[in-house]
């Protein structure tokens, strides 16, 4: 079962931003695609399989930014 989810997340300035979130969030297992979006502040997250937020946040704080969580 296949899920994608919006996330909000804080400290994305730039395309350099949406890539180190993107390129950290592709790492997790099951994730097919990523998209992240510095204006919008968002990040959308397409897996296999419905994933963790944690293991999401996790991810997004190892990128060196804060995921305030999903959005609305």
């Amino acid at each position: 079962m296949s899920s994608t989810i919006t996330y909000t997340v804080t400290g994305m300035s730039c395309g350099h931003c949406e890539n180190s979130v993107s390129k950290e969030l592709s790492t997790l297992t099951g994730v097919t695609e990523v998209s992240a979006d510095a204006k919008a502040g968002t990040v959308t997250v397409s897996a296999a399989a419905p994933l963790d937020d944690e293991l999401v946040r996790a991810a997004v704080d190892e990128a060196g930014y804060e995921l305030v969580g999903r959005a609305a």
